[in-house]
């Protein structure tokens, strides 16, 4: 869906027919709202914090509409006394967790070993450390790693080693842009029109999402309530 048709669309939603009460909000205001709009779906539905409570890849229709987001990336990893570091923060697009992948060496075997490794909480790291079932283990390939200061920890007991390993995240979704209008968010002309990367079904959400924060924004109750029992109920 093309920015003029969003812009129009968010227009006729706050509107009352047959009126321009509200053709005085400017191009950058809604800009701004549809790309907040964005990013409050997506951490909604990526939680499950929604009409049916599920959250992401908890149904085909999660999955449909958040594989846009999957990305992947490699991060190579810094030896530590018991673990491996990311020698980088995170990825400035980085969204949400979803999981890490590696091949991990040891001295007792000449193959490399594909390696479960499961996120865990910053707070139970000596309590797994100690665990005989949740340790790291070279002989059983699993593993678990934590967050910290954006950097992945992965945790080996100096049982083996990880040189690199592949992080699956949720990125940022990309946000729009209207040429020749004001960019909210660089506070400069944007020169290239930057469209909405999910398909026109999740858009129409969007929109109404983003009527529902204008709505809020210009004290319009009516609208806000309409829109929000469309985003609800169409999720």
């Amino acid at each position: 869906m093309n920015n003029g048709t969003i812009i129009l669309k968010v227009k006729q939603r706050l509107n009352k027919l047959d009126s321009s009460d509200y053709d005085n909000i400017d191009v950058w205001q809604i800009v701004e709202a549809f790309n907040k709009a964005q990013v409050v779906w997506c951490r909604r539905n990526l939680h499950g914090l929604n009409v049916k409570q599920t959250g992401d890849e908890q149904s085909k229709r999660r999955i449909d509409d958040l594989q846009r987001l999957l990305t992947e990336d490699v991060i190579t990893l810094l030896k530590k006394s018991g673990y491996y570091v990311s020698t980088n923060e995170l990825p400035a697009d980085y969204f949400e967790w979803k999981r890490i992948s590696a091949n991990v060496t040891s001295d007792c075997c000449d193959e490399p070993r594909r390696m479960v490794i499961y996120l865990a909480e910053e707070a139970n790291v000596d309590e797994l450390l100690r665990d005989k079932n949740k340790q790291p283990s070279f002989d059983w390939a699993e593993t678990f790693c934590t967050l910290k200061e954006n950097k992945v920890r992965v945790y080996t007991n100096d049982e083996f080693d990880v040189p690199s390993a592949t992080l699956s995240y949720y990125r940022q979704p990309i946000r729009i842009e209207v040429a020749g209008k004001s960019d909210p968010y660089t506070l400069s002309v944007s020169t290239v029109d930057v469209e909405c990367e999910f398909k026109d079904d999740i858009v129409e959400l969007f929109i109404d999402e983003a009527v529902k924060i204008l709505a809020g924004d210009i004290e319009s109750i009516n609208q806000q309530q309409i829109a929000s029992g469309q985003v609800e109920g169409n999720n």
